[in-house]
């Protein structure tokens, strides 16, 4: 029998976190997080024809676990998931509202270097998801736009988080911003991340201390640097209101806000939901042949679909998922 195409080839980059999380309700729950997520729904909406590649680097003790978590997923290749040099991310998430926790870090995977995707830049789609600033090295995103003809979706969330001395997760701003843009095809950010990542030359000490969000104007702003600089389309995630795209249509800067939809949730324990976004976002691309706006629907649904529960099994299947969305929008 000849060998099957692959139709999609999806690598995810970033870490697979030993994550203790606990909920406003003071639920005790223990996962693995980031890439975890968006690996299992890619799997149940694109099945055994596409290949989905998670990389990241792993402890030793958590790496049969994490595989046997993903083990006999339809699509999905476990062959980079590396944990040679013993090293991956511990995370404490205390929420203390719906979408913010406070954070501590307490264990530290290696970055994710070109040599970790050389044999993969036959891959459409790169999602690069690190949740700390080190975690996906600028080396790797220029690796791949050199060698590649795939295209990059990038987590604005590590780079604007980093760590103390005590392991406390903070945020900061994405300063070195201009080096990553011109690597980024696609940006996906919380709107609490779009204002550490549009900031002015300096700042005085009280506004500082009273930072607030960007207001409409400085936003679009933001939106046309980051275009300037190549990227296509920016995404904004607005938690339960839904998302916000922006992308160029004719030299001229659109905008178009796609409402949340509502699906029972538990809204205790929000851990993954924007990663789950990314690859909703990323199936919709895929399905709609790129039209950013019908794409924005899948990432809405499918980063619902992960605060319905504790466990992993709260993605659904392809029809499932396509009939989500023909009810809420009116068309998939």
């Amino acid at each position: 029998m000849g060998k099957v195409r692959m139709q999609n080839k999806i690598t995810l980059l970033g870490p697979i976190p030993y994550d203790h999380i606990t909920t406003l309700n003071n639920q005790q729950i223990d996962r693995y997080g980031c890439l975890t997520y968006p690996t299992i729904a890619l799997s149940r909406l694109l099945g055994r024809k596409s290949r989905i590649t998670p990389v990241a680097h792993v402890r030793k003790r958590d790496r049969q676990t994490i595989k046997t978590i993903l083990k006999g997923l339809p699509g999905v290749e476990l062959l980079h998931i590396n944990s040679d040099m013993d090293q991956g991310d511990v995370m404490v998430l205390k929420y203390i509202e719906k979408d913010r926790c406070l954070e501590k870090q307490y264990g530290f995977m290696n970055p994710i270097m070109p040599d970790d995707v050389k044999h993969l830049l036959d891959s459409d789609y790169f999602l690069c998801m690190p949740v700390t600033d080190y975690e996906i090295s600028i080396d790797t995103l220029h690796f791949i736009k050199n060698n590649s003809e795939s295209s990059v979706i990038f987590n604005a969330h590590g780079v604007t988080m980093a760590m103390t001395s005590l392991g406390d997760r903070v945020n900061k701003f994405w300063v070195d911003r201009d080096l990553y843009l011109p690597y980024i095809d696609i940006l996906v950010l919380s709107h609490e991340q779009v204002k550490y990542s549009w900031f002015a030359k300096e700042f005085s000490l009280k506004q500082l201390e009273n930072s607030d969000d960007l207001t409409e104007e400085e936003q679009l702003e933001f939106v046309t640097h980051c275009f300037n600089y190549g990227v296509k389309a920016i995404y904004i995630t607005l938690g339960d209101e839904g998302s916000l795209v922006y992308f160029s249509e004719n030299g001229e800067v659109k905008s178009e806000f796609i409402e949340s939809i509502a699906l029972p949730t538990n809204p205790e324990d929000t851990t993954g939901k924007n990663e789950s976004f990314i690859a909703g976002l990323t199936f919709g691309l895929i399905r709609t042949k790129n039209d950013y706006v019908k794409a924005a629907r899948y990432g809405n649904v499918i980063a619902t679909q992960r605060t319905r529960g504790i466990s992993y099994n709260v993605f659904d299947s392809l029809e499932k998922t396509s009939y989500i969305v023909r009810e809420a929008y009116g068309e998939d």
